[in-house]
């Protein structure tokens, strides 16, 4: 029965005699849009050849989105597809190779756009471009889109034209040579062949200035050390996967130590081969993603990781310079020491301390190794900053000598702990220039702010380690009226042309005859690199110098930077707001770690409440005469004497409301040192954290995570006893013990026929980095739902990296005490036992476990919908038919892994939530392929159903059968370490097809017999 119902989009269409609703009925484009303007008669564009470059410089949603996200009127150069560009068809995905780096973040990229739009980041796969993205790469492509970014320059908080703001650079410029001031371009590391002959171009015309480098979150000790051996300023690029053993005294590496992405090569060595796998040594203060994958962590302050580098330096070296390392660390550092001698040439050690010295002895400790990880060919030139030479123009700034200060790339307003010192200094200019995205804390205060375009919207070209040259290609026209820095001093050096024009020509010094359009193509070049000549310093004098390294009074404070905010760039970026820190599981805020010792000393207390919300004590940290006011997390693992807190946070300028959280530990950040003599006592209140992980351990359920030991693993398989690392859990059946795989409560139906999908995990590839979880985020329109939400259990994570610790040392203690348990109540008894397993070791083991979805065969969330909601398909995905559920929840309650999100509210333009899904231009990164869901529906993972079914739906129009291990989700082809393998199980080629088949492959919950197509694989420890 049809219906005969009238809807109305506003009160005039009731009047039926109005002539303003007749005329807007007849004529969908009140004005007409101008194309003669822009495009010509007909003659000529019938003839024409339209590039994507041209066709996204006159149309489309970047000049839709910014006249949205600027509140004006009718857009009147935005037109249809009168020409069809051929690179360019509607509904179908483009990727282009572009290089990110933004002075602390790099990789080598493929960028995903739809009609013009970047929607998502992908790795570049390509021969020689090794370096993947991290969780914030993922999530710039989010910042790219950001409706509080700077739309046009200024001029004294005014808006201004390019003209007037080039015309004012150089009247200051002339000025200052005029009356011998001084002119300093301070900028971010560059990384930048070109950019860099632009700087020194503009030195040599301009002979009064100078170029300082600064990087917000120094490696100038490691720079200095790396200089004064080999002659040149950079960073060695080590190989883990050349390394058997490996020692870290205080290096992240699995983090952001020394710019990060070192993962891929130190996963290759950690899963088991023919029984071999590296040995992992880690020794540090904070508990870090390097320590949570060591296979021996042991816990120390930095005064005592100076003491015990000088002790391996002995070691290795035949040296005997007095150590007064304590005697509870001596047996573990030495065993270390004699460990990585044995190896050799396959060993590696590497340290984050910042001390000259101490980078000094890691060199030598490697040059007497002949460490094949340690390398001087292909050295990072990542970063470049100088202590010194920052400090040195702060003192200039307020001498007065600094006439004209340009920045490009840093805010060091907020970055730099003696702010106060630049800001007093900055006034002293007769002019400020800051070249930023946004009006930050630094840009706000300068003469000139001028707006700055994202990398996506950008040319430049890079120079990430020596011997290779990547580009940065736009993606999309400048969605505000920005211009890059180096377009600037193109017209400051009185070149002309375009940057782009500029960059062209240059590049043919770095490509060794490739032409352009194939480096543009694959977005690197990848030349020889010769090793850095050289290699020796006074070595001795270094240790001993290190030796006399005293104790801080008090707490050491240990600042380090979180895997979702880094250095705070991208502060108002939901996605990295909300992304859970792999350790402690918390977001939307940082905070102190304080170990369990020090906390109880102090009455730091930490508890879930009522709600199953996380409070957490306030601590007063005082640094010199600098006090912050910080909440506390209790963090096993962390050092006795020690506590951490994260950089990047704190932040007010140019940010939502929402993303103003935390505070600014740069503050603290004195002299560059990561490492402070604090003072920390209890204040007063209580903070809430949005913490997504209450559990603490497996208590006991072994079929959770599985592990095992090398030794065990090695000799079992040698006798093909797989149940001895990898038993099958049982099952009673008609009395008898059966294994729980040989039980169904379904029937079975045949899966061989087309394409059936898994997803491998292998639990020692896996580092908790999360890039999984953001590729997640941007592949299928996951929403952000902010603080108090996620304090609530409402996290619409389709993926979540669970993270748990062992109550003994290690998880094979918690075996043993759940095996001893006798009884109900006394010493042994399970309640009281498993109460004791509730709490984290001081120095627990730690497993990182990626769950989402398991599309179990035999679903049990599939047997409760009432309406069918969530059904099964033939190639192994569990489905999600949005507009069917009515929300019952019943799948939720029946889910055993808990993966099924609810829509609480509408997320989607909604005021109360006021993320990218509520701004106009926060929504151009929406993924079409993908819909928004709505309030009272169930979603969850879907295997990226979209991608797999694009996968076949190409291959059919190309007439060629699918490629062996062409199918992807957003999870695996953003995991660099690994450790997500996907595939077609039906494949035999295929990758996931040998993992599936493997003899460390187990399912979660086995026993319950839901079947599911994701396998992990078997932890194995070396120890």
């Amino acid at each position: 029965m049809s219906s005969n119902k009238k809807y109305w989009k506003s009160v005039e269409e009731l009047n039926g005699n109005s002539s303003i609703v007749e005329t807007l009925k007849n004529n969908e484009f009140v004005e007409a849009i101008p194309t003669d303007e822009f495009l010509g008669d007909a003659a000529s564009l019938s003839s024409s050849s339209t590039t994507r470059r041209d066709f996204l410089k006159y149309v489309g949603f970047s000049t839709a989105a910014a006249t949205l996200a600027a509140c004006e009127g009718p857009v009147h150069k935005s037109i249809p597809y009168v020409v069809q560009p051929e690179q360019i068809i509607p509904g179908i995905a483009d990727f282009y190779a572009t290089t990110m780096f933004d002075g602390f973040d790099f990789a080598n990229l493929l960028v995903k756009t739809r009609e013009g739009r970047p929607i998502k980041i992908d790795n570049n796969k390509i021969e020689g471009a090794k370096f993947a993205a991290n969780a914030r790469v993922h999530a710039s492509v989010l910042s790219l889109y950001d409706s509080m970014r700077l739309k046009s320059p200024m001029i004294n908080q005014k808006n201004t034209t390019w003209i007037e703001v080039d015309a004012k650079i150089k009247a200051s410029l002339a000025d200052a040579k005029a009356k011998g001031g001084q002119v300093v371009l301070l900028t971010n590391t560059l990384a930048s062949p070109s950019t860099e002959k632009l700087v020194a171009d503009f030195l040599a015309k301009n002979p009064n200035s100078k170029h300082v480098i600064y990087d917000a979150v120094s490696e100038s000790a490691a720079l200095d050390a790396f200089e004064t051996v080999y002659g040149q300023r950079a960073l060695v690029d080590y190989d883990f996967s050349k390394a058997n053993t490996i020692v870290s005294i205080g290096a992240d590496f699995l983090g952001d130590w020394q710019g990060g992405s070192f993962d891929s090569g130190y996963a290759k060595g950690r899963i088991p081969q023919a029984g071999k796998m590296s040995k992992h040594f880690q020794f540090e203060a904070n508990m870090t993603l390097s320590g949570a994958a060591a296979d021996k962590r042991v816990a120390m302050s930095v005064a005592n990781q100076k003491q015990a580098l000088v002790k391996i330096y002995n070691v290795i070296t035949g040296s005997s310079v007095s150590s007064s390392l304590g005697k509870e660390f001596d047996a573990e550092v030495t065993k270390a020491a004699q460990q990585l001698k044995a190896a050799g040439s396959k060993g590696v050690l590497v340290s984050g301390i910042q001390d000259k010295n101490a980078q000094l002895l890691v060199i030598a400790i490697n040059q007497v190794l002949a460490s094949e990880a340690f390398s001087t060919a292909g050295a990072r030139q990542i970063r470049k900053g100088s202590n010194e030479k920052v400090a040195q123009l702060i003192a200039d700034l307020n001498a007065g000598t600094v006439h004209t200060l340009i920045m490009s790339g840093v805010n060091p307003v907020y970055t730099l702990a003696n702010s106060d010192a630049f800001v007093s200094g900055l006034k002293k200019t007769k002019l400020s220039v800051a070249f930023s995205l946004k009006e930050d804390e630094t840009a706000s205060i300068t003469t000139i702010a001028a707006a700055a375009p994202h990398y996506l919207e950008s040319w430049n070209d890079h120079s990430l380690t020596a011997g290779t040259y990547s580009l940065t290609q736009p993606t999309i026209r400048p969605l505000f009226n920005t211009k890059q820095f180096q377009d600037v001093l193109l017209s400051l050096n009185g070149v002309g042309g375009t940057f782009y024009d500029y960059l062209k020509a240059n590049s043919g010094a770095f490509v060794g005859g490739t032409s352009w359009n194939k480096v543009v193509h694959d977005g690197i070049f990848v030349g020889a690199a010769s090793a850095v000549s050289g290699g020796t310093a006074d070595y001795a004098s270094a240790a001993n110098t290190l030796a006399q390294a005293k104790p801080v009074a008090g707490f050491e404070l240990v600042l380090y930077t979180k895997t979702g905010l880094g250095d705070g760039q991208q502060a108002n970026n939901p996605w990295l707001q909300e992304f859970p820190d792999p350790i402690t599981r918390v977001s939307w805020d940082n905070y102190l770690t304080v170990s369990k010792a020090d906390a109880e000393a102090l009455k730091l207390e930490n508890e879930i409440v009522a709600n199953g919300g996380l409070n957490g004590s306030y601590a007063t940290v005082k640094v010199g005469k600098t006090e912050l006011k910080v909440p506390v997390i209790v963090q096993p693992g962390q050092a006795k004497g020690t506590v951490g807190l994260s950089l990047g946070y704190g932040r007010k300028a140019a940010l939502k409301e929402e993303m103003q959280v935390g505070v600014n530990a740069y503050v603290l950040y004195n002299n560059f040192d990561n490492v402070q003599a604090a003072q920390v006592v209890k204040a007063d209140g209580e903070h809430e954290f949005a913490s997504v992980q209450s559990q603490k351990t497996l208590m006991g359920r072994g079929d959770i995570v599985k592990e095992t030991t090398l030794a065990i693993y090695k000799e079992a398989s040698a006798k093909g006893d797989i149940k001895a690392f990898n038993a099958p859990p049982m099952v009673s059946l008609d009395h008898k013990e059966v294994e729980a795989t040989k039980v169904d409560l379904w029937e079975s139906f045949d899966r061989s026929v087309g394409h059936h999908f898994n997803l491998s995990i292998d639990l020692n590839a896996c580092t908790g980095c999360g890039a999984c979880v953001i590729a997640c985020h941007a592949e299928n329109n996951v929403p952000v739902v902010g603080k108090d939400e996620v304090r609530r259990s409402r996290d619409m994570h389709w993926l979540r990296i669970d993270r748990y610790y062992s109550s003994e040392d290690t998880f094979a203690g918690d075996n043993k005490k759940k095996e001893e348990f006798d009884g109900l109540t006394g010493d042994k008894g399970s309640l009281s036992g498993f109460g004791e397993m509730e709490d984290p070791s001081d120095n627990p083991q730690v497993v990182f476990q990626p769950v989402m979805c398991q599309h179990c065969n035999h679903a049990p969330c599939e047997t409760v919908c009432p309406v069918a909601a969530t059904s099964h398909g033939r190639q192994g995905q569990n489905q999600m038919a949005y507009n069917r559920c009515v929300g019952t929840r019943y799948c939720a309650n029946n889910c055993p892994y808990k993966v099924r999100r609810f829509n609480w509210f509408l997320y989607n333009n909604n005021d109360e939530f006021n993320f990218h899904m509520n701004d106009d231009l926060g929504r151009m990164v929406i993924n079409p392929d993908v819909n928004v869901r709505s309030r009272g529906v169930m979603e969850k993972c879907s295997l990226c159903i979209q991608m797999t079914q694009k996968t076949i739906l190409t291959a059919k129009r190309e007439g060629r059968e699918v490629k062996v291990d062409e199918f992807e989700t957003a999870c695996s082809a953003a995991c660099s370490s690994g450790a997500m393998i996907f595939g077609d199980v039906n494949n035999t080629e295929d990758a996931v097809t040998k993992l599936a088949a493997s003899d460390r492959s187990y399912h979660l919950l086995e026993h319950v017999g839901t079947k599911p197509n994701v396998v992990y694989q078997v932890k194995v420890r070396n120890v």
